[in-house]
């Protein structure tokens, strides 16, 4: 038999691992499902982020020209199982941005839009199981790959190929779970001058059970979740990346049988800067996922 009545909850919570600040954390993005050999699932989730604040370091600044930043980015993402210790996965953007950056003393907005760079992530996984409670470990390598164009005033991708490594731990018991991943990114020089620094980043997710349908194989889960991030000083087309980050916001989730729904909302706790640049801001996640 495919799947179990708990499954629901171990693919609700692989959904849940999405991508924090930035977009490429959590490889892949199913982490825990499907868990059965030759399964597979996808999911559309729509993640938006948008600010008029300037920060130089720690310190917020004046911005009297009005720099701004909005990404829209629209993900199509897949697992496939090869064996429960064994899966691929990919995960294909969609951009649609706008920002307004300062040339001559004047703003000027620039945009841009299509597919982005697409990720693709292999895990391997070592599984512990007791009597009330399961985890897990696992090594995931990554490769971010230059499909997107670096054409337009805001270039949706960065020309250049990347290589990725993340260590992650959960543990998963009836009414709640906890998972940690710790990854690093080394980003190679793109296209236009292109060259944003070297990341590292930390994510954990701690969710509540608090309610679930054995029947109907239906429930939702509420959790909180928490990044980190430092990335080394670059350079986008635009001017100065990198620094460091932390955030944290609210998730909750809506299963039954395959289909998951989640929604997060994500506020930037700590900013501290190269250079001056345009802050995130807070960011809001919301998406749909099916598994077979």
């Amino acid at each position: 038999m495919k799947c179990s009545v708990k499954q629901p909850l171990l693919i609700i919570f692989g959904i849940t691992l999405s991508w924090s600040l930035p977009v490429w954390a959590h490889q892949p993005v199913m982490d825990m499902a499907p868990r059965w050999q030759n399964g597979y699932g996808f999911q559309v989730r729509q993640e938006s982020h948008r600010s008029d604040k300037l920060v130089s370091g720690e310190s917020k600044v004046d911005n009297p020209l009005g720099r701004d930043n909005e990404v829209n980015t629209t993900w199509l993402e897949g697992i496939y199982t090869f064996k429960r210790e064994l899966r691929l996965s990919l995960k294909v953007p969609y951009l649609d941005q706008q920002r307004t950056v300062i040339y001559d003393g004047s703003p000027i907005k620039q945009s841009g839009k299509g597919l982005g760079d697409a990720v693709v992530g292999l895990l391997l996984k070592r599984y512990t199981n007791q009597a009330t409670a399961t985890g897990n470990i696992a090594i995931t390598p990554s490769i971010r790959l230059p499909t997107g164009s670096t054409s337009n005033d805001y270039p949706v991708g960065d020309g250049s190929t990347d290589l990725g490594i993340s260590f992650s731990a959960s543990w998963e018991k009836s009414d709640l779970y906890q998972y940690y991943d710790l990854f690093y990114w080394k980003n190679q020089k793109g296209r236009r001058g292109i060259k944003e620094g070297d990341e590292i980043g930390f994510d954990t997710n701690i969710g509540w059970h608090p309610y679930h349908n054995n029947l109907k194989n239906q429930g939702i889960f509420v959790m909180i979740d928490g990044s980190a991030r430092y990335q080394e000083r670059g350079h986008n087309a635009e001017g100065v990346t990198g620094g460091q980050r932390l955030s944290s916001g609210p998730v909750f989730v809506y299963y039954q049988g395959g289909m998951m729904f989640r929604a997060e909302y994500k506020y930037p706790l700590y900013e501290d800067l190269f250079g001056t640049q345009v802050s995130r801001g807070a960011e809001f996640n919301v998406g749909m996922g099916f598994v077979y």
